[in-house]
């Protein structure tokens, strides 16, 4: 590709991952396509028991199964298998703008960037629950706080991607955390990325939620912290032994106080804890060290494959 690229230059693909989704399907098919009449609109299908694959093909769509159940299983196969330019990914329940997507390729292209995210603005309370939102401020304040910088809505599942961070991006999450891992490779590599606010609607009638408040909420959080494990073993580490550390001086502060003035040690099973605990501490800061190095050289290899690809405009 030259550096005189537009979006128009450029193939586009939408792709939808899809599950009991037979309400809306329709009405999102045909929202992309006129937003993006160019573009080819993929519909993964993951398992269901409805007429969404029917609907999606009779809509136009090009229908595929991702028999692997989860929204992270379906988002890796569409990553691996649809070829493109730039990869618009949103949810099949007629709740994100699809008139928004050339505006987010547009920024994508003329800014050089790999990711837009479409941040959920929505006046309808039945359409972003408070619930929801407070979990997403939650989570994104946590994010921000592990990784120094985040976005305003980790969570949101319109996005505009180029193709080197599809192509480079190893994905691990297998359900609805898959969002909060891209947020987290693009933080990590220091991609170019940005924001636009985009308008969130309630579902169509006959359309349910499959996000489960409290069970996803979990699951994310359970995926930051293990991301925050993998990507700052120092910090994660270092801080269970810091802890560990302190713990070990309230312990020994009384014995030691003991033994300076009758030079007797006369609880002896908390001595011996308080020196495990001083081990076990010393132990976590050299993990944390070793593994910060393994690390480095994990990073390295994903940028070195991230920057094997071509910008989208460049």
């Amino acid at each position: 590709m030259t550096s005189g690229l537009t979006a128009a230059d450029l193939r586009v693909a939408v792709i939808l991952p899809c599950y009991n989704e037979e309400a809306a399907i329709g009405a999102t098919v045909a929202g992309f396509r006129a937003a993006l009449p160019d573009a080819a609109i993929f519909v993964f299908d993951n398992n269901s028991s409805d007429q969404t694959a029917a609907n999606a093909a009779a809509a136009g769509a090009i229908v595929r199964r991702e028999t692997m159940q989860g929204k992270g299983h379906v988002v890796r196969r569409m990553f691996a298998d649809i070829e493109a330019d730039i990869y618009v990914m949103a949810d099949g329940d007629a709740t994100y703008d699809a008139a928004a997507a050339p505006a987010m390729i547009e920024r994508l292209v003329a800014e050089h960037l790999d990711m837009v995210v479409g941040a959920r603005a929505s006046e309808v309370d039945a359409a972003y629950r408070r619930g929801h939102r407070f979990g997403n401020l939650v989570l994104t304040g946590i994010l921000a706080r592990l990784f120094g910088r985040t976005f305003s809505d980790i969570l949101s599942g319109y996005r505009v991607f180029s193709r080197r961070f599809v192509k480079s991006f190893p994905i691990l999450s297998a359900g609805f955390e898959i969002e909060t891992e891209i947020s987290v490779h693009a933080l990590e590599l220091r991609m170019p990325v940005s924001e636009i606010v985009t308008h969130y609607g309630a579902r169509p009638v006959g359309s349910a939620s499959k996000l489960s408040t409290y069970r996803d909420g979990w699951r994310i959080l359970r995926t930051i912290m293990t991301l925050f494990r993998l990507e700052r073993p120092v910090l994660y580490f270092g801080s269970i032994g810091a802890l560990l550390g302190l713990i070990a001086l309230i312990l020994a502060a009384p014995l030691m106080v003991t033994y300076a003035h009758t030079g007797l040690v006369p609880r002896l099973p908390t001595a011996i804890l308080a020196t495990g605990l001083v081990i076990v501490a010393f132990l976590c800061f050299f993990t944390g060290l070793i593994l910060d190095t393994v690390v480095r050289g994990r990073r390295e290899v994903r940028r070195l494959a991230y920057l094997a690809l071509p910008a989208v405009a460049g």
